[in-house]
């Protein structure tokens, strides 16, 4: 018997992420760092262990102060930049290759940053559910203050501190390792965002608004339900009109739009895995028709599901 799933776990399940730590950066001021648009299919991260940077988006926006402890996953994978926040030139950086990573360095003699950078990678498919209902700049902290840190914070802190460790020696294993602890960090990264008091926008702002989590769970755990905007309501002890009024206040977009986008990528994932008939996986995907799961899926993915599972 399978245990019950909460709808993270189930998130991740149909959406498998893949961690990758590519540098640790040990900079002392001036620095910067000029990082372009990531590849479809990756999100890029950055944690922040030990010192202080400035990140900022090229096209404009607020910059944000980082702090060590802090993580920050860029789910658009949009252009963005690094540095100290000085306004000096910033000393150039080389890279050389230790053990199991690669480590990049610069001359600069003031202000101190130790930082990992890596990527999350998303198989096909995947990337329109994650990117599209996660914060396009997600940034969470964690937390290691005895009596004021959360559970979550905690685990976080003591991931960090794993990952240091890993990246300070050359043990057996250690890049197996580094890449475990980086998809560790994408699920812990997110709990830790839907527990904060300022919740981000997104799938994790719905999370944390328990009057809209039973609907959340449900279209996750059953998604081939023929749910409709009342029952789902019901689920959550509200009218139609609160219901999809919170729902789209919250979430940007709704109900039906998500519990479309859940179905499609399980779609996506069995016409990849599996040898199951286009009839059958329109079924588990809710769709009584196979015609109308046609036409969806190719609305959706932008090709036929044969065009995908050949693809």
């Amino acid at each position: 018997m399978s245990p019950p799933l909460d709808w993270l776990s189930r998130l991740l399940e149909i959406t498998p992420v893949r961690g990758q730590l590519d540098l640790r950066c040990m900079y002392g001021a001036p620095w910067r760092i000029d990082q372009s648009e990531s590849a479809p299919g990756e999100i890029p991260y950055h944690v922040v262990l030990g010192g202080t940077a400035v990140l900022e988006n090229p096209a404009g926006g607020k910059p944000r102060q980082l702090a060590a402890g802090d993580i920050v996953l860029l789910a658009d994978g949009d252009a963005h930049t690094l540095h100290d926040g000085g306004g000096k030139r910033a000393k150039p950086s080389r890279e050389r290759a230790v053990a199991n990573l690669v480590l990049s360095e610069n001359a600069g003699n003031g202000a101190r940053l130790d930082m990992l950078c890596g990527r999350f990678v998303l198989a096909p498919g995947h990337a329109r559910l994650l990117r599209g209902y996660l914060p396009s700049r997600l940034i969470a902290h964690a937390s290691a203050q005895p009596g004021t840190a959360t559970d979550t914070g905690q685990q976080l802190s003591n991931l960090l501190g794993l990952m240091r460790v890993e990246t300070s020696g050359d043990s057996l294993g250690g890049r197996a390792m580094l890449n475990a602890l980086s998809t560790a960090l994408f699920a812990l990264t997110l709990r830790v965002a839907s527990e904060s008091l300022e919740a981000p926008e997104g799938l994790l702002a719905l999370a944390g608004y328990p009057r809209l989590a039973p609907a959340l769970e449900a279209m996750f755990h059953d998604p081939a339900h023929p749910w409709t905007l009342p029952a789902l309501a019901q689920l959550c002890n509200m009218s139609r009109a609160t219901f999809v009024r919170l729902f789209q206040e919250k979430l940007g977009r709704s109900a039906s739009e998500l519990l479309t986008d859940i179905r499609m990528t399980m779609a996506a994932n069995a016409l990849r895995t599996s040898s199951a008939s286009t009839g059958a996986i329109a079924e588990m995907a809710g769709y009584q028709s196979e015609a109308a799961f046609q036409r969806a899926f190719k609305l959706h993915m932008g090709m036929t599901p044969a065009g995908w599972r050949r693809g």
